[in-house]
């Protein structure tokens, strides 16, 4: 499908689409993501270009702001699909997973260890909305999150014969919500902002 007016093409509402400065919807964000999804399978974008492009369709509050993120590639898309991250899962059971650098979180992020260690930076990855959700599962094992500096996390965590520190506490105003739910038992789970393991690289 293609627009004449770019801001309804990305907005798929008209005639409010045509208003660059009309606030950006979550559909809104879904459907430039779909399209960047369909750009990187065709090899129009690398990897690195999409991942890019992500973050700031996420950033990105206005419909005027998601209009460049999308000019340069055709809309190959079904009108008013969208294309929210599925839930991801990372886990590691007697072993130790560390998962860092530039990746794509899910909306809700599935966290679990058993019996191992399971690093996770979020520092530098592509947070998929305003607010997200990790659910954490730590059993007789070592979690250890990084999140943005500007994030505020909302610490509904519950422990057993365990050690917890989430201080990520309350970021910017325009940060991402990272909302911490799930439990640990007999083991140990950090969520802070710091550098708070060696297998974490110190912030840029």
């Amino acid at each position: 499908m293609t627009s004449l007016d770019p801001a309804a093409r990305v907005s798929g509402l008209a005639p409010h689409g045509s208003d660059p400065a009309l606030r950006a919807s979550d559909a809104d964000r879904d459907r430039v993501a779909s399209v960047l999804s369909e750009a990187l399978a065709s090899g129009r974008l690398t990897s690195l270009e999409h991942a890019d492009r992500l973050e700031a369709t996420y950033n990105s509050v206005t419909v005027g702001e998601l209009v460049p993120i999308i000019r340069d590639l055709p809309d190959t898309t079904p009108a008013g699909t969208g294309a929210a991250p599925v839930r991801q899962e990372i886990g590691a059971v007697f072993s130790k997973v560390i998962r860092g650098g530039r990746w794509i979180a899910g909306r809700h992020t599935a966290l679990n260890a058993t019996f191992g260690a399971l690093i996770v930076d979020l520092s530098d990855a592509v947070l998929p909305g305003r607010e997200i959700t990790l659910e954490v599962d730590c059993r007789f094992s070592k979690m250890i999150v990084r999140v943005p500096e500007n994030s505020h996390v909302i610490d509904e965590v519950g422990a057993l014969f365990a050690k917890r520190s989430i201080s990520g506490g309350v970021g910017a105003a325009d940060g991402p919500v990272i909302r911490v739910v799930g439990n640990v038992a007999f083991g140990k789970i950090i969520i802070s902002r710091e550098t708070t393991d060696w297998n974490l690289p110190p912030r840029r």
